[in-house]
């Protein structure tokens, strides 16, 4: 088994004779107590899968190591027990439960588990600590309505959907009215009152109101040139999380507009912002907000990009980095509701669905930025690789591939040839055998071949799958073709109507060499498709009119 973040090995040596480091046993149980919990396997060296065979470990390293914990450790809950290995090696596994508040050492230290990682928390991130792990739960805090006062339409109406959603059981579904609010922790239990959760769903608009930092949203058009055009705003309470994700895709003209590309004698519209991208966005922002903390969400829409911008910080754990794969909720209930009503993916962030759903358009994937008091994610309007799309579409025709491998496939799409390494790098992975559930498959069909050896290997798309899906020839923007470089800048053109080459080549792609768009710039002059404006310093470029 790989070391993760709900996973370690260590030596024998680490908890027997004086060798024994006991502050940094209790290090690691508070990290995996402040975080999902976890397993810490004594007794198997960091580079085996196994114990040595002729290992033997006493019932008293057991007892012991369970006593220096809770003498070492406060609010941590642990359990060790003895196993014997199929080569007949002894070894102790320490099970550390998921802290219900927050976990530290008696000398004062806190520490979460990232990755494989126990890493120290100070100053603010202890406070963040604490709100999410219990000693203040927004979601479950009990409100002043009995549930009985409610909004009857939307009572009602939730009811229906968990009752008709495929993703709650039968003996769910079964429940009386109340006990499946209760299920759900939208009404405390002991009582007829509804939960600060149960209100944002089904309460009434005064209600909904009165509740601490309630969800606003503005969503706001920018032009070109950075200016505000348009302002839609949910700020009256009326609406609760379902309805807000429904009226901000309904209401909201840019979702209906789409990306033409050519397929042959045919083109094919490709949509500006796909409608799964969208909804996840608008309701992770929803879920993952710490309701403790003032501030509105704002869908920034400009003419090349979406920010989706949530006040506060991402869960403790996670990182812009590896929010692909975590798996940390802020507001659990929340989003086992929103899963539960089919509006967000349950896995993590949803984020995997959203990497699938861009590169299978041929679009980046998402950027995700994280200040001081905000998270802003990023998603591009413009397509960068219609060769992607022909390539994803056919493998999907010829062969089952999961969602990881949709994924992967599409970034290697994306360039002409693209190292382990990068791929890595880009999924967030730990080393070559975490790339394995994502690459292997794509080689074992043939879809993808290699090249190189070891840490040189290169990726690419194989050669007949290139021919058969009508890939037209490569696609990193470093070796972009002429061809598609013009596409590029005619689309860039069409939305920024009149911009200097620097500004141009920003856009289009940073990678792209300054001298090779200018390059197609001025045969874009010669051909009369563009025309300039302004002279030396101030020159800029626009499409010509016909």
């Amino acid at each position: 088994m790989k070391e993760n973040s709900l996973y370690d090995k260590k030596s024998l040596r680490e908890i027997t004779g004086k060798s024994a480091d006991w502050n940094e046993v209790a290090k690691d149980c508070v990290a995996f107590s402040n975080a999902q919990g976890g397993v810490i396997d004594y007794g198997i060296e960091d580079d085996a899968d196994a114990p040595p065979a002729d290992q033997k470990v006493s019932e008293d390293v057991a007892i012991n190591l369970e006593n220096k914990i809770s003498g070492k450790t406060l609010n941590v809950s642990a359990h060790a027990e003895i196993l014997t290995h199929e080569n007949g090696g002894q070894y102790i596994r320490l099970h550390i439960a998921r802290g219900t508040s927050s976990a530290s050492t008696t000398s004062g230290k806190y520490f979460t588990r990232v990755s494989d990682n126990s890493i120290p928390l100070t100053g603010d991130d202890i406070t963040r600590l604490s709100a999410e792990k219990g000693y203040y739960r927004w979601e479950d805090e009990e409100s002043k309505w009995s549930w009985k006062d409610a909004n009857k339409e939307k009572l009602k109406m939730l009811l229906q959907n968990l009752r008709n959603s495929n993703r709650v059981s039968d003996f769910v579904k079964q429940k009386e009215d109340k006990e499946l609010l209760d299920y759900y922790f939208l009404t405390v239990e002991e009582s007829d009152k509804m939960t600060n959760l149960g209100v944002l769903f089904i309460g009434t608009q005064s209600q909904r109101g009165r509740l601490m930092n309630a969800p606003v949203v503005q969503c706001i058009q920018f032009d070109q040139y950075g200016d505000k055009v348009w302002k839609y705003l949910i700020d009256d309470f009326t609406k609760n999380p379902q309805e807000i994700i429904e009226a901000i895709w309904n209401n909201v003209p840019v979702w209906r507009e789409s990306n033409e590309i050519s397929d042959g004698l045919f083109r094919k519209e490709i949509p500006a912002y796909d409608e799964a991208v969208v909804r996840e966005l608008t309701c992770n922002a929803l879920v993952h907000r710490p309701y403790t903390v003032r501030g509105d969400i704002f869908i920034n829409i400009h003419p090349d990009r979406i920010e989706v911008v949530n006040p506060g910080a991402l869960p403790l754990g996670v990182t812009p980095q590896n929010i692909l794969h975590k798996t940390v909720k802020r507001n659990e209930h929340f989003a086992n509701l929103c899963y539960a009503l089919r509006m967000m993916e349950r896995e993590g962030s949803g984020y995997d669905k959203m990497y699938e759903v861009l590169l299978s358009n041929g679009k980046q994937i998402p950027i995700v930025e994280e200040g001081d008091d905000y998270v802003k994610a990023i998603v591009g309007r413009r397509i960068i690789s219609q060769e992607a799309i022909k390539v994803i579409r056919y493998a999907l025709l010829v062969t089952e591939l999961r969602q990881k491998q949709i994924i992967c496939l599409g970034l290697i799409a994306q360039h002409e040839s693209i190292s382990a390494a990068d791929l890595i790098k880009l999924l967030n992975l730990k080393n070559r055998d975490a790339l394995s559930p994502w690459l292997d498959k794509l080689v074992d069909d043939g879809i993808v071949e290699t090249s190189g050896r070891n840490r040189g290997k290169e990726y690419r798309v194989n050669a007949s799958v290139l021919k058969l899906s009508d890939y037209k020839g490569t696609t990193s923007l470093k070796r972009i073709e002429p061809y598609r470089l013009r596409e590029l800048i005619i689309e860039d053109l069409k939305i920024y109507e009149c911009s200097g080459l620097k500004d141009i080549q920003q856009r289009i792609g940073i990678e792209i060499p300054y001298k090779k768009v200018l390059e197609q710039i001025k045969a874009m002059l010669s051909d009369g498709i563009i025309e300039t404006e302004g002279e030396n310093r101030w020159i800029k470029y626009k499409l010509k009119k016909r």
